[in-house]
């Protein structure tokens, strides 16, 4: 089989004590929109999964 792993994008803010995930997306474009509307205290995640 030649199939890609499927890239899955999380991105995440910091809201005291915890990270708080607000968008999960295969789209890198809207993680990075979503991360820079956010501004500071953020995070992407890239999360790969092998489909095995």
């Amino acid at each position: 089989m030649t199939d890609k792993p499927a890239t899955t994008y999380v991105v995440s803010v910091f809201e005291m004590p915890h990270w708080r995930t607000v968008l999960t997306t295969t789209d890198i474009n809207k993680a990075l929109a979503k991360a820079k509307e956010i501004g500071d205290q953020v995070r992407i995640e890239r999360r790969v999964q092998d489909g095995g």
